[in-house]
């Protein structure tokens, strides 16, 4: 049997970025042949990969990239099990690779991008940091309308270089939550600053009037038994409905939201003051809607003490 070096396992780790024992193991496994340790390598780590795959990742982190014309942007969310791995150089290196090849395929979404290369990237990853990584989701914005459009679809297209237009976006600084805003009118700041009020306020629609009927019955019906619980007539129960129900619209709506930088005025005000619109606004908060797993360690502990 050929004899494993440390610097035969140094050399294969460098050129694999896998641990220093799968390494070895692998070299063991062929005789010393560093190709087809290689090989190997891919092969195990496929496998290991699938298997985490099963594992819940709910932490991670959100980016956003614009381009530099600005009539264009993308967000992307990685997610990886710890919100220690979140931290991990290697991990938010392969982010940056996600969001440069989203920004570069702007027709792909995320399943697209895996296949274009990034699922080698991803499974390596897995080996070399033993957690489940997941390039969850992509959404591109345009500066413009395009008949492409369809809420169904993993990614939002506007339009090339539409005069007029620009994109903005904005990443807090913990990339746990990123925002792109696509503006008529105005310039590539005041899309970012209305960018950063949308990470900050969490809008759920640009205009009252965007408000789906059934959440607007949902919260209709909360705030009649709570308006009725007071005991009033119902004249003045219905007034304070109308009154709650008008606080409500003017809490989620971006247009009347005060302005997260100038609460004096509203972000509408803003915007006419610079006569601009909002086109589009995408925010994304890492893990959002992942049911994430809660470990009950002293049930399992006594679950495996009854077992034996």
């Amino acid at each position: 049997m050929a004899q494993i070096t440390a610097g035969m396992v140094k050399e294969l780790r460098e050129r694999t970025g896998l641990g220093m024992m799968d390494c070895k193991k692998a070299l063991v496994e062929v005789a010393g042949d560093m190709d087809k340790a290689i090989d190997h390598l891919r092969k195990v780590s496929g496998l290991k990969a699938a298997k985490k795959a099963l594992r819940i990742a709910a932490q991670g982190v959100v980016v956003a990239r614009v381009a530099d014309d600005r009539s264009r942007g993308v967000l992307v969310e990685v997610n990886c099990e710890t919100d220690f791995v979140a931290k991990d150089e290697s991990f938010l290196a392969f982010t940056e690779q996600c969001i440069d090849a989203a920004l570069a395929e702007p027709d792909l979404d995320a399943a697209g991008l895996l296949a274009s290369g990034l699922e080698a990237q991803r499974e390596k990853l897995v080996q070399k940091i033993g957690e489940n990584i997941n390039l969850r989701r992509v959404v591109h914005v345009y500066a413009r309308h395009d008949p492409r459009d369809d809420s169904t679809m993993a990614s939002i297209f506007f339009g090339y270089g539409n005069p007029g237009c620009c994109v903005g976006g904005y990443v807090h600084g913990n990339r746990k939550i990123a925002s792109l805003v696509a503006l008529s009118g105005g310039d590539g700041d005041l899309a970012r600053r209305v960018a950063m009020h949308v990470a900050a306020m969490n809008p759920l629609v640009v205009r009252g009037e965007d408000l789906p009927e059934e959440v607007l019955a949902k919260e209709s019906a909360i705030h009649a038994a709570q308006a009725r619980e007071s005991g009033k007539p119902e004249a003045i129960v219905e007034k304070m409905i109308a009154g709650r129900m008008r606080k409500f619209v003017a809490e989620v709506s971006l247009l009347q939201q005060a302005f997260v930088q100038n609460p004096d005025i509203s972000v509408g005000e803003l915007l006419r003051g610079a006569d601009a619109s909002v086109l589009r606004m995408v925010r994304f908060e890492a893990g959002e809607g992942i049911e994430q797993k809660k470990e009950d360690f002293a049930a399992e502990v006594a679950a495996q003490v009854e077992a034996s």
